[in-house]
């Protein structure tokens, strides 16, 4: 079909079946699966900042909470099993508000466009060999009635040649993480996890997805019980992470207005 013609078939039916971006509110133009417009999509900015952590990418103001060699103390400690994080954007402004028009609106379209930002945090000398999604407990899959992790992995295996399988099952239903400390969300996921494809995994590279880093307590635990079924090297590859540098959290639940600044209630 011409672009001409349609464009106005387009406008014709957002005449009479209005829809508008479900960010902006702005009338979308064009025919898309996608409620979001293209102005909306583009907005989301890679995370910037002087000072993070060589291992988990944790951003700092100065360089005082790093060791020499440039680690964390968490990552100094033992208490982070991944070997590296790379994640996208902070989880703030029109970024946190796709990954939650995904997670929670259940617009399982963002996939294709979040799963675009995903593959760009990944860098191209990094190589793998099994991209692993985060698992969701089958009660909260029954209810959401899918997982974005999963949706998320197919695409960065579709745009960067791995392949991708559940080897990793969430038996342990968690409580929500929001509103715990970080020693509590390290205590909460503690045995939640179990490697149910070790031959998936054993002497492997594995990339494994999510969408929000938090605190890293549950990467942390996947993380581990991928090691323990023999993974050669682990990193996490998410959309987002809290940056912890930014003095407003917020840890309101789905549906309640953000601000530009907040706290995730689940994720990594």
């Amino acid at each position: 079909m011409p672009d001409g013609l349609r464009r106005r078939i387009a406008r014709f039916f957002n005449l009479v079946f209005p829809e508008d971006c479900q960010l902006c509110g702005d009338a979308l133009q064009d025919f898309n699966r996608i409620p979001v417009c293209p102005k909306c999509l583009d907005k989301p900015q890679p995370l910037v900042a002087e000072h993070w952590c060589s291992a988990c990418r944790t951003p700092f103001l100065n360089p005082r909470p790093l060791e020499p060699d440039g680690v964390c103390a968490l990552c100094r400690s033992g208490a982070v099993s991944f070997q590296q994080a790379f994640c996208y954007g902070s989880y703030d402004g029109e970024l946190a508000r796709l990954i939650h028009l995904f997670k929670y609106g259940g617009v399982r379209t963002l996939a294709r466009p979040l799963g675009e930002l995903l593959a760009r945090a990944l860098p191209p000398a990094q190589a793998f060999d099994a991209i692993v999604p985060m698992p969701l407990h089958w009660w909260k899959r029954l209810t959401r009635t899918f997982n974005q992790s999963d949706l998320l992995a197919a695409e960065v295996s579709r745009r960067a040649g791995i392949p991708w399988t559940r080897a990793l099952r969430r038996v342990k239903r968690t409580q929500t993480q929001a509103g715990l400390s970080g020693a509590e969300r390290r205590e909460n996921v503690r045995g939640a996890f179990r490697v149910s494809r070790p031959q998936a995994v054993e002497g492997k590279r594995v990339l494994l997805i999510d969408d929000v880093l938090t605190t890293g307590a549950t990467a942390a635990a996947a993380s581990a019980t991928l090691r323990r079924a023999g993974a050669a090297h682990i990193a996490v590859l998410a959309l987002a992470r809290v940056d912890r540098r930014m003095p407003e959290l917020w840890t309101g639940a789905p549906g309640r207005a953000m601000p530009n600044s907040y706290a995730v209630s689940g994720g990594l």
